[in-house]
């Protein structure tokens, strides 16, 4: 394949994986308005130039990733694969720009969605989702460390040597799970847990700011996800699946990311 243009959108919170070490689920959209997945990229471990922004334009050289049955899904030829940075979307004119891109094609109802997702000839793993109503935010606690026995192979495997500053320093595993609690325009209600990299960031950032207070830290996420984006903010969901639970979830989709312009008003003259 050659070099592919992609708007990054998603950059999921860092996992480990048991073959590459540390990862980052890269999505976005192509020039055309679809989407693509980008899977494995070893983020972190990327020159400063390489290591892209949401918004950024990038171009790498991709192939199909034939281990992953979603169409949407591609690869880096290889994991030393250059990513270039070739520019950038900013918000003006309320994300004007990012709304023609990311914006041509729009969930409503959630069951139609699940039901393209589990259709094999269509098999839908990203897309958005314009929720209906927002109804909370919340936190939920999980396993504080990384698995211990995950992170030994991983050592014995020498997956974190770095060639130039010695030992790789795998990102610190999130103590909660933070999920949106919506319904869709049939009034179903759900729970879905938010996997962006900047929800994890914010939570990092916030802990230290408060020196430890995992409370306080986890009420000024809420203020930014629910008192912010969800109540004066136009609001959506990007969605994405994962292989392993695609078709055997009853809904296999999980928030990889938000889109949060200001709510215009309708009627504008001017």
């Amino acid at each position: 394949m050659a070099l592919t243009k992609v708007l990054i959108t998603v950059k999921t919170y860092p996992t480990l994986s048991a073959k590459y070490d540390e990862l980052v689920c890269t999505a976005g959209f192509k020039e055309d308005g679809s989407w693509i997945r980008l899977y494995p990229v070893p983020f972190r471990k990327k020159s400063y130039n390489e290591q892209y922004k949401k918004y950024d334009w990038i171009e790498v050289d991709l192939v199909k990733n034939t281990s992953d049955f979603r169409p949407d899904s591609f690869r880096p030829k290889t994991l030393e694969s250059e990513i270039k940075v070739v520019g950038h979307i900013d918000t003006s004119n309320n994300w004007e720009q990012r709304k023609k891109i990311c914006l041509g094609k729009i969930y409503y109802n959630l069951t139609e969605l699940i039901s393209e997702a589990k259709n094999k000839e269509i098999c839908t793993s990203l897309a958005v989702f314009k929720p209906t109503e927002i109804l909370d935010f919340t936190a939920e606690k999980v396993e504080r460390e990384w698995d211990k026995d995950k992170i030994a192979r991983l050592n014995q495997l020498n997956l974190f040597e770095t060639n130039k500053e010695g030992k790789f320093e795998v990102v610190q595993k999130l103590p909660y799970k933070f999920k949106f609690h919506f319904k869709d325009n049939q009034g179903s209600e759900s729970r879905m847990m938010i996997e962006d990299w900047e929800t994890g960031q914010l939570y990092w950032r916030q802990l230290a700011k408060y020196e430890g207070d995992e409370q306080k830290a986890i009420t000024d996420v809420r203020k930014k996800y629910f008192d912010d984006f969800a109540k004066t903010k136009d609001l959506h969901f990007f969605f994405g699946t994962t292989q392993a639970h695609h078709h055997v979830s009853h809904n296999p989709f999980m928030i990889i990311g938000t889109f949060h312009p200001k709510i215009e008003l309708q009627g504008k003259l001017f």
